[in-house]
């Protein structure tokens, strides 16, 4: 009997062992550009500070981040921190000058997205997956394909336009939103407290 639970406990210490070990940190506070490594049919969670925002889906299995404003000084302060799990990621960008800044994210074209973000301007094209996307304030332009391709999509906006043309929905003002079911696999969500959400192909 003690043998057995030894033998247990030997093969759950293993797979911590090689979970811890499969774990990626990287952080770079330097530079106006990084680049890591990511694979397709992953799972990606973004928190990025306010700013302009533009995410693109690619062949390459790598997350690709380039950054720019006004004031190159105050650009240094940007500060980018990814955590890999297997194929699973954790992305933030935080620092970095207060007005005009641009970023630019280039993630594999299959992947699962998460986004938060303050305000600002994000328009996210390129992407098959599931999308989860939310802001506080500003323009959020989604590019979400064929319509078909959804189990479901959730949109909202509390005060604004809401512009879903692939599902033949357009609507503005105060507590816009919409709820669709299909025959699709992926599931959309996106909100914005208070601006514009434009839904296209």
């Amino acid at each position: 009997m003690k043998r057995f639970v030894c033998a247990i406990g030997l093969l759950v210490l293993t797979g911590c062992l090689a979970q811890a070990q499969s774990r990626v940190d990287a952080t770079d506070v330097t530079q106006d550009n990084f680049d890591a490594d990511f694979p397709s049919g992953g799972v990606l969670r973004l928190h990025i500070r306010s700013g302009d925002l533009r995410i693109v889906g690619s062949d390459e299995n790598k997350i690709k981040i380039r950054f720019w404003g006004k004031n190159a000084a105050e650009a240094r302060d940007v500060k980018i921190s990814l955590k890999t799990l297997g194929n699973a990621g954790d992305l933030r960008v935080k620092g970095g000058p207060h007005y005009a800044f641009q970023i630019e994210i280039t993630v594999p074209r299959a992947s699962d997205l998460f986004l938060r973000m303050p305000a600002g301007e994000a328009e996210v094209k390129g992407i098959v997956g599931n999308k989860d996307i939310a802001m506080h304030a500003g323009d959020l332009n989604l590019a979400i394909g064929a319509p078909e391709d959804y189990a479901l999509a959730d949109a909202s906006v509390l005060a604004g336009d809401l512009d879903a043309s692939p599902f033949g929905i357009s609507k503005d003002g105060l507590f816009r939103s919409f709820h669709k079911q299909g025959a699709g696999k992926y599931t959309l969500r996106a909100h914005v407290g208070a601006g514009e959400l434009t839904l296209r192909p």
